[in-house]
């Protein structure tokens, strides 16, 4: 596998080249957060887009909804691209911006506790961002390194996964969000190319023997493995639930909406749109193809020792049918979707402790150069703690996902929304929101059937959405100086601001 050693070897060159770069560049703790809030349309469309999608998306998501749902996964990828990419640019992205510059605030926690005024808000959703996205860092270093010990049979699982934690700490610790957002802009075009290449190619190494055939024959063989009982779908209303778990969960997701913050100015927003739209769509869509072209290649789930079988699909047949050089640049593909979407986690979960437990709770003056230490200290703690999750093997970490998914959106999503939009919304009815989303989320989780965990998501973040208003509607009013200052059209120093 000397051509995949050696697109490695290069990409993790240009990485720590970056990070590098960007910490020649980072001077202060709003340069390692938030890049001084200087980027564009471009970069941060990228940035999002790359955040969203990893590993686990191609090979786990992919490869289980591709086999069990047929070409019916590809709504999952349609879905994420409309609702889950051009809806919250739309919807979310022009507020965020305006309200986190106008609150002067460069995390959630932070801003769920100005724009509310209640001070227990901050440490709060502090602690959830920063434990209920420990599995999901955890299952997306499990995900990569199932492909990793498939491509270099003669390298531990733990030690594949030790590799890439170590890469995604060093151009973080080093860069900062400079190193993030110009390595997600090459992770982000190297997922594109590898993404059309993996499709094409696939379908002409299938017994298909062409794109159009492939889809063809596809929907046979899944019709057959269907039949057989080989494949199973589930209940009716699983992938509606996973589509709205994976497109509106990602609205309150801290590592998704982070990106906003640091736009340039809101007439990024359209044009920011556009292009993450398009490149959420190719990606999805790609990986959900991929995973449903499985029929063409296998007749039965692998058999695996422990884990889900689903989730040796993709590897194994990346393995056994790509050429060796492309598989390089789809091992390449990986690496950057999953690193992009590590680098977020651990970059919001690190702050988190940072600037909004330490600096908010503890040292208010803490000096800027202590902080950025602090924050890089936290991310190697972060990365650490998810190693040592997935190196355990936890059959069941994908499903965790789900958890982690429900957790923080159902914590944060409804009062994320309602305090961008509704200026009667409480502290009292947040706090409410937050509890009521985060406990449903949990128990449905723990009491329903793993299986269907993206539908447990879903009900948690629906939840608050009533709970919410009706708090708010029985408790004390935010200050209207304060309402003022967040719903404030034009602010200054906002240059190009609409």
């Amino acid at each position: 596998m000397k051509f995949a050693l050696v697109f490695v070897l290069l990409y993790v060159t240009l990485m720590i080249s970056v990070g590098v770069w960007g910490l020649k560049r980072t001077k202060t703790l709003g340069d390692f957060f938030l890049g001084n809030r200087s980027f564009g349309a471009w970069v941060t469309a990228f940035a999002y887009g790359t955040s969203y999608f990893s590993a686990v998306v191609f090979i786990g998501f992919a490869g289980r909804f591709g086999w069990h749902q047929g070409l019916s996964a590809l709504s999952i990828g349609i879905g994420n691209a409309v609702l889950g990419a051009l809806l919250s640019w739309f919807v979310l992205g022009r507020r965020t911006r305006r309200m986190t510059h106008n609150l002067d605030v460069m995390t959630m926690p932070e801003f769920f506790c100005r724009r509310f005024e209640t001070y227990s808000l901050k440490p709060f959703s502090a602690m959830v961002i920063f434990i209920f996205l420990l599995p999901y860092s955890a299952g997306v270093y499990k995900g990569l390194a199932e492909l990793m010990v498939q491509v270099f049979p003669s390298v531990p699982f733990e030690t594949a996964i030790l590799i890439m934690a170590a890469l995604t700490g060093l151009y973080l610790i080093l860069g900062g969000y400079f190193a993030v957002a110009v390595t997600d802009c090459i992770q982000g075009v190297v997922m594109l190319g590898g993404s059309l290449a993996l499709v094409y190619v696939l379908a002409k190494v299938s017994p298909a023997g062409g794109l159009p055939e492939a889809v063809s024959l596809a929907a046979q063989k899944y019709s057959e493995h269907k039949s057989a009982g080989v494949a199973v779908p589930g209940p009716w209303y699983l992938l509606p639930s996973l589509v709205a778990m994976t497109s509106f969960g990602c609205w309150a997701m801290p590592q998704m909406v982070h990106k906003f913050y640091a736009l340039k100015n809101e007439r990024m927003v359209v044009r920011g749109a556009v292009v993450c739209t398009l490149f959420a769509l190719v990606i999805g869509c790609a990986a959900y193809f991929s995973g449903a072209m499985s029929h063409l290649f296998i007749d039965r789930l692998p058999e695996v020792p422990s884990g889900a079988p689903e989730d040796t699909i993709i590897p194994e047949i990346l393995v056994r049918y790509l050429p060796e050089p492309l598989l390089g640049l789809i091992l390449v593909l990986l690496l950057s979707a999953s690193m992009s979407t590590l680098s977020g986690i651990v970059l919001v979960s690190s702050s988190a402790v940072t600037i909004d437990l330490y600096k908010g709770v503890v040292d208010p003056e803490v000096t800027h150069r202590t902080s950025i230490t602090l924050m890089r200290f936290l991310s190697a703690l972060f990365i650490a703690i998810s190693y040592f999750i997935s190196t355990h093997r936890i059959t069941f970490i994908d499903t965790l996902m789900s958890l982690s998914w429900g957790a923080v959106a159902g914590a944060f999503l409804a009062p994320y929304i309602y305090g961008l939009f509704w200026k009667r919304t409480t502290g009292p009815g947040v706090f409410a929101g937050m509890i009521s989303g985060l406990a449903t989320s949990i128990v449905l989780f723990f009491t329903m059937d793993k299986s269907l965990a993206s539908t447990g998501a879903c009900i948690g973040m629906l939840v608050p959405f009533a709970v919410v208003p009706i708090v708010s509607l029985f408790t004390r009013k935010v200050s209207q100086a304060t309402i003022e200052r967040a719903f404030a059209v034009h602010t200054a120093g906002e240059s190009g601001a609409n």
